[in-house]
């Protein structure tokens, strides 16, 4: 029988009582935390003020303020979803932040949580001169977090975004419309290059589905929220990181790179092309599996 927590509707009345009582709740539903909290204060922290609307930075008088009898019932839903289903946060919350800025997010997309964020408030350098970055291509974009992202850290330069999911799509043009960067970001659909018209791009950034079967099984029950195709991948992880290995050079310009995020597949690629001098990022706030290719490198050891 599943858990309700609709009694809590009579006996709680404030926010702070509700956080208290998430908090010890939380320390006993084995939670994972990841998908933008590392732990249990934050993650029910945002998931109450969230769902009522309340900016995080809330002055703490209104966290005695006593809550309406539908926001009790809301809370008491809330805590259901989390704390019985495993859903994460920003699915109930519909917002995630990457890059310090909000994203709407909801079960049609992952949740926003990439290292190459950090990549991107450095303008990608020391790989590329930011000055003369023109124009930059978001492979497997899903909720357009990366390209938005780019987009404000490169005013000048045009950004295409591209996802194989309608669905996804239909999220990042949401994303599109909030930051209002209609008329420096496109949309496309396309299984990779395939549908992509020829261009020149001087850098491309690529966040791709990279879990493997036998990892799939050892995922937290929060992860099998996230939609299977923007996950899963054939080939111990590499069947879409070896599509763009092979293609990538075709659609970069004489000085431009790859970057790509591969995450626990990184030793998988290693033992796939061990000749191929990936250049291995380093994050100052955690991450791993994110390596740079310059055009060049890729068309000496990834030739059709």
């Amino acid at each position: 029988m599943q858990k309700s927590y609709q009694h809590l509707v009579e006996e709680l009345e404030t926010i702070t009582d509700f956080l208290r009582f998430g908090l010890t709740e939380a320390g006993q539903a084995q939670l994972y935390f990841g998908h933008g909290t590392d732990n249990a204060w934050d993650d029910i922290y945002a998931l109450m003020l969230g769902s009522l609307s309340l900016p995080l930075d809330v002055d703490a008088k209104l966290l005695d303020a006593k809550l309406t009898k539908n926001e009790r019932k809301l809370l008491a839903s809330q805590f259901e979803k989390r704390l019985v289903k495993q859903v994460p946060v920003p699915y109930l919350t519909h917002e995630a932040y990457f890059c310090d800025l909000p994203f709407f997010v909801d079960e049609r997309v992952l949740i926003p949580r990439s290292p190459i964020a950090e990549c991107i408030k450095h303008q990608f350098e020391p790989f590329i001169h930011a000055e003369r970055v023109t124009r930059i291509l978001d492979m497997c974009t899903g909720s357009g977090c990366i390209a938005i992202a780019c987009c404000y850290a490169f005013p000048d330069a045009c950004v295409d975004a591209v996802d194989v999911s309608r669905d996804a799509l239909d999220v990042a043009q949401i994303n599109r419309v909030k930051h209002g960067v209609e008329d420096r970001l496109n949309l496309l659909q396309s299984d990779c290059f395939d549908a992509l018209p020829r261009a020149s791009y001087d850098v491309i950034v690529c966040n791709p589905r990279y879990v493997n079967g036998a990892e799939k099984e050892g995922l937290p029950n929060e992860y099998h929220h996230e939609p299977e195709l923007a996950l899963y991948a054939d080939k111990e992880g590499l069947a879409i990181v070896d599509k763009m290995l092979f293609r990538a050079a075709n659609f970069l310009s004489d000085d431009g790179i790859l970057i790509m995020e591969v995450g626990n597949s990184e030793q998988a690629l290693l033992n796939a092309y061990p000749d191929v001098p990936f250049s291995w990022l380093d994050f100052e706030h955690g991450g791993r599996g994110v390596f740079v290719l310059t055009k060049s490198e890729l068309e000496s050891y990834f030739k059709l």
